[in-house]
């Protein structure tokens, strides 16, 4: 097959890294691509949410499946437009899209087919939503309602807190949720319309800072398999809650095509949605990738034909755990133009990929663009294993702009020991 792979992230990277090896996959064109991406697959310089570029250079080069990786196209409707024009297409249509495009429309489907999720109410604007605060008690939880990169959510352990959250999204549409108790996981389920099937688990790290402090961030790191997702949980969260609504998206007219993305969090009543994304997570998708056995290109290329239930997904046994080294000043504004080097000594350490995240070629070498620049990722036979190697490669990067965390996987850690 000769595949596109849209975007430019380390999510891309790793897709591109496991598309490549695939037997099945002879050509891999990437659009636009960054130098990490450049090692697997030719880069053209358009933009992914050019719905009638994509489409001209699939036409172009002879395309056989689109894989789109971040979700701005895919909520901007370029899955529409290639399937429109004859592609199979590995991502949803822009309707189904939604799911991750409005916070507000995933609530409300989950309530209309009694899937678990958090009590809410949504509003179009800031007064309305200052108001519906008193029907919340603290800690309450501020979604904007739209795409936000992962760093539209605000826990506000505080009424004042609240209140800031809400001024600071302005006159438009939010989500107010009641807190959820529990331990959040994330779980990947690949889906063909109707059937969806369970294929990884992850956590990650959201805030910038140790312990699980500061502002929420596109993710600090990750690791694969989630233990505490158990199989039980596994099954409940995949009937309860994630093919309700495949057949809900099916059953409108909208079916879902792609890898649907269900953050979870597991209380005592069992797993609970808090949100959906429609595309591999981001830096989840770094420790997936290596973790992935077989044919990936073609089990992609089933779910985009409708063929889920002929291909097996298959995972090896290892654990996988990613950590980021982003830029001095990200969430916020990163230091861009930063000098790195010695990432190959990085992927000396066994069991180490480097994928880049925010990366560009500059006059004297590869440079930072971006608050995510590198997601550095190990894997073993054990979780203490692959974090120890992550750290150590880690530590091998030459990157004096660049920052990261110490205690990703902390809990697992934590568990391992007990």
């Amino acid at each position: 097959m000769n595949i596109l792979l849209l975007g430019s992230g380390g999510r891309e990277d790793a897709l591109a890294w496991r598309l490549r090896q695939s037997p099945s996959c002879e050509e891999l064109v990437a659009a636009p691509g960054n130098p990490g991406i450049a090692r697997w697959a030719q880069c053209v310089a358009i933009d992914p949410c050019d719905a009638g570029a994509v489409v001209g250079l699939a036409s172009e080069r002879g395309i056989d499946l689109v894989v789109i990786g971040p979700e701005a196209p895919l909520v901007a409707g370029v899955g529409d437009a290639l399937r429109e024009a004859g592609f199979a297409v590995f991502g949803p249509n822009a309707d189904a899209a939604r799911l991750e495009g409005s916070k507000g429309f995933t609530k409300d489907l989950c309530e209309a087919n009694n899937i678990p999720t958090a009590r809410y109410v949504r509003t179009e604007r800031g007064d309305e939503a200052l108001a519906a605060l008193a029907n919340f008690g603290v800690p309450v939880v501020i979604k904007a309602d739209g795409l936000a990169a992962g760093k539209g959510v605000t826990v506000a352990t505080s009424r004042e807190e609240a209140e800031q959250a809400i001024r600071e999204i302005g006159d438009s549409p939010l989500v107010i949720e009641e807190f959820l108790e529990g331990e959040e996981a994330s779980l990947f389920a690949l889906v063909d319309g109707e059937t969806a099937v369970s294929f990884a688990s992850a956590q990650d790290h959201k805030r910038v800072g140790e312990g699980d402090t500061g502002p929420n961030t596109g993710g600090m790191g990750a690791y694969t398999p989630a233990p505490v997702l158990t199989a039980e949980l596994e099954r409940r969260a995949m009937d309860e809650i994630v093919r309700p609504t495949a057949r809900a998206l099916a059953a409108a007219g909208t079916p879902f095509s792609g890898v649907l993305y269900a953050g979870l969090m597991l209380t005592a009543d069992g797993p609970k949605l808090i949100e959906y994304n429609v595309r591999f997570g981001d830096p989840e998708c770094e420790a997936i990738m290596p973790r992935v056995d077989g044919d990936f290109a073609k089990l992609l290329n089933a779910v985009a034909t409708g063929r889920l239930g002929e291909v097996q997904p298959r995972l090896k046994d290892d654990y996988a755990v990613t950590v980021i080294v982003a830029a001095r000043g990200y969430p916020g504004t990163p230091a861009s133009g930063g000098l790195i080097r010695e990432i190959e000594a990085a992927e000396q350490v066994e069991g180490v990929t480097v994928f880049h995240a925010g990366t560009a070629q500059g006059e004297s070498g590869l440079v930072a663009k971006g608050g995510r620049v590198l997601a550095v990722t190990a894997t073993a036979h054990s979780f203490a294993s692959a974090r120890a190697r992550a750290y150590r490669a880690v530590d091998q990067i030459d990157f004096a702009d660049g920052f990261h965390r110490r205690d990703i996987g902390w809990r697992e850690l934590e568990r391992e020991k007990a």
